[in-house]
């Protein structure tokens, strides 16, 4: 999946000045019989693309989006339902195809215009614009928070509200009534002045002939009787009683197993494999070089994989071979200190002139972090299903992307994509791993040259070693003080930008504010990962704001509030995680709170983690959360995902740790890449407050703030700063590990 900001639409023309620009008109129209054939069945009305009623009544919310244990099945059938007036105990969910007709336009539009509002008449220009842009770039992604604020609010709400105004007038010209003088509650149509009621689907097929209005009015957060409850997830009962298919469950008649090993050191390649020397195994059918990769298919993936590793293969040799870790945190410092040094720092955020006020501070906070490279370890491995027959490609998996995967495989085995269909599956963890499809393409290549089913599994090792990783990196900062210890200049320098552009920002009242990074690139690929760059600058900034307080002999919780006073929806967030911690509470010997605050995804999350310090050792005991989304759709939802989110950091900020040595990743399973283990999770407790702001993402935003809050608290409990993550790196029963200095 190609990189998509909303600079490329930019770029593209679709916006210029900020003024919306579109040539021709290009109108998406009524689309559902273009569709119909792959989503509605016999006695099943298709009223719109993302609605379809039943006969028995049943009402079914199409949702283009993949489940990955973050509700969203659930959340936007709430929110189509609750503007349809639907009985919620009649409701139920499709996953949308992979097809065109299923591409993201509404994320495409509100991540690039956000919240603009247009006239009617332009708005199904607007609408089919980014349809065309979205089908041109086979985008049907799941990621980046975006699902509810984008695809629940400018398509799930939009079609539920429509449906509700075709179902209502044609059961007006059913009753020979006007259609004001009727309601819909229940699934059910009601004209109270006769006292006639009658369900949906009595009025479904003619609904879905008449036109439906552009921009039907939709409900007050007063009227809401679905969104905002805590109903029972879709996916949740198939996952409790082991009927949920994932990928790694598809089964097809006649299928193999693979095994694959790619070489060690990215960039390399095959030099020579011996196939011949494992063809006396049982049940081996073929070895594959893949160019990249050895694959062996074989009745079984145990001989599969056992083959493959008595399987003899030399790789080709790289410059990349003798590079360490530590030689990759060389290069970054050495980037930075030559970008400082000729000038050539890349701007990110200018206000002000920080530079100026820091060259005559009288007192200057400096400090340097580091973080290392982290995978995304989904408890599921990465694993496709392909079979090549007839002229198609079928693939069964689990994908944050089924219509990008299609195209990508398609033009790696030189088919039409619409000849290579996608079986999306649930996914056992995505995080942003799942929107690559270099697996995908794997199994592709191995069954176009088998005459059956192949199913390709990847080992936990070659899960681990080659991901898409979230980058290593440094961050430097420096920031004046004035006499009462605030902060009126702020530098940070760092390494390697990827999104969202605003990760980096302070939400504080800092008057001279100098953001710039460098780039310096190594061969390691980068991937998204759960928060993506959020979850790196929030250990950065929150560590650093945590250091000025401090330094400023300042509690560290009122001088961030006091720096957001002109903030005042983050000091609210702010507010209630100190409250809700009993902030002032003293705490038992070897203990320590911390708090940070951070925006990602257009939530506002903080976070105050209680820590205990034990024989060098850290151990989360308490988190106190608090989540401003704008609105909770989901309440339930939201909650479970800011315990996934902490669990999810908490876990890298203790452990996460990716290092390189001789070119190639060191860790290879669960041994030597800890997870957080059950009886080391802390309580945790979440508060959210509905601000009536615009909505912003869950999966995400409970990430970031989780590692410098932890990092914060040690230092309260132990006046050892850490500056470098994992906290397993360091020796915690050292009293401090900072020099005394007024650095001017």
């Amino acid at each position: 999946m190609g990189k998509w900001t909303r600079r490329a639409f930019i770029t593209t023309g679709v916006l210029a000045g900020g003024v919306l620009v579109i040539g021709v008109a290009i109108r998406p129209g009524n689309r559902s019989s273009r569709v119909a054939g792959l989503v509605a069945g016999e006695n099943e009305t298709l009223i719109n693309i993302w609605l379809k009623l039943g006969a028995d009544n049943r009402v079914t919310a199409i949702i283009p989006h993949a489940e990955m244990g973050q509700g969203v099945h659930t959340t936007l059938a709430m929110m189509l339902a609750d503007e349809l007036d639907a009985d919620w105990s009649q409701v139920s969910m499709l996953e949308a195809p992979a097809h065109p007709e299923y591409a993201n336009y509404a994320m495409a539009r509100a991540y690039t215009l956000g919240d603009r509002q247009f006239p009617a008449w332009l708005l199904p220009t607007v609408d089919g614009f980014f349809l065309q842009a979205t089908k041109m770039m086979s985008l049907q992604i799941t990621g980046g928070s975006t699902s509810t604020w984008t695809t629940g609010q400018h398509a799930m709400r939009i079609a539920g509200a429509a449906a509700k105004a075709v179902l209502l007038q044609a059961a007006a010209d059913s009753w020979g009534v006007a259609a004001d003088e009727l309601r819909a509650k229940d699934s059910h149509i009601h004209h109270d002045a006769s006292g006639r009621r009658a369900p949906f689907a009595e009025f479904a097929s003619h609904a879905a002939e008449l036109k439906a209005p552009v921009t039907p009015r939709l409900k007050n957060p007063d009227q809401f009787t679905i969104m905002g409850t805590d109903v029972r997830k879709f996916d949740i009962p198939a996952k409790v009683d082991g009927s949920a298919v994932f990928g790694m469950d598809a089964k097809v008649r006649g299928m193999k197993y693979a095994s694959v090993r790619a070489a060690p050191v990215f960039g390399t390649r095959v030099d020579s494999v011996d196939s011949e020397s494992i063809q006396g195994m049982p049940g081996i059918r073929k070895v594959v070089n893949l160019g990249d990769a050895v694959a062996v298919i074989a009745d079984s993936y145990w001989q599969a994989s056992r083959a493959l590793q008595q399987l003899p293969v030399q790789f080709t040799r790289s410059a990349d071979d003798n590079r360490d870790q530590a030689d990759i945190f060389r290069q970054f410092a050495s980037d930075l200190d030559a970008a400082t040094a000729n000038g050539k720092e890349q701007t990110d955020l200018r206000k002000g002139d920080a530079r100026a006020v820091l060259a005559n501070a009288g007192r200057i906070v400096d400090a340097e972090y580091r973080v290392p490279y982290l995978a995304h370890a989904t408890m599921e491995p990465m694993n496709c299903t392909a079979w090549v027959h007839d002229g198609l490609c079928e693939l069964w998996l689990g994908t944050q992307n089924p219509l990008g995967f299609a195209a990508e495989v398609a033009k790696a085995i030189d088919f039409d994509s619409d000849k290579v269909l996608v079986h999306n599956q649930y996914l056992g963890g995505g995080f942003g791993r799942r929107a690559f499809s270099d697996y995908a393409i794997q199994a592709a290549r191995l069954a176009l040259e088998s005459p059956y089913p192949v199913k390709l599994i990847w080992s936990r090792e070659e899960d681990m070693r080659h991901d898409h990783y979230r980058q290593a990196s440094i961050s430097r900062f420096r920031a004046a003080l004035d006499a009462e210890g605030k902060p009126t200049a702020w530098e940070n320098q760092f390494t390697e930008k990827h999104d969202p552009v605003e990760a980096p920002y302070i939400p504080y009242g800092i008057d001279n504010q100098y953001i710039h990074f460098t780039e310096s690139n190594t061969h390691v690929p980068w991937g998204f990962w759960r928060s993506v760059d959020h979850s790196l600058h929030a250990f950065f900034t929150e560590s650093f704001i945590d250091e000025l307080a401090v330094a400023a002999g300042k509690d560290p919780y009122l001088y961030r509030r006091d720096l957001l006073a002109e903030a005042g929806r983050f000091r609210d967030v702010l507010d209630l995680a100190a409250a809700k911690s009993d902030w002032e509470r003293p705490l038992p010997e070897n203990w320590g709170r911390g708090i940070a605050i951070h925006k990602s995804f257009g939530t506002i999350v903080a976070q105050v983690v209680e820590v205990e310090v034990l024989d060098g050792k850290a151990q989360a005991r308490r988190v106190i959360c608090a989540v401003d989304a704008g609105f909770a759709v989901h309440p339930d939802g939201i909650r479970a995902q800011m315990e996934s989110g902490i669990a999810y950091g908490l876990t890298a900020a203790l452990y996460g740790d990716i290092s390189i040595r001789q070119g190639a990743v060191v860790q290879g399973n669960f041994n030597d890449y800890q997870m957080l283990r059950m009886n080391e999770a802390p309580a945790i407790q979440t508060y959210i407050i509905n601000s009536g702001e615009s909505l912003g993402g869950a999966g995400e935003p409970g990430t970031p703030a989780i590692a410098p809050a932890l990092a914060n608290a040690i230092f309260d409990a132990t006046g050892y700063r850490i500056r470098e993550l994992p906290v397993k790196l360091h020796d915690l029963r050292s009293k401090s590990n900072l020099e005394t200095k007024d650095v001017a």
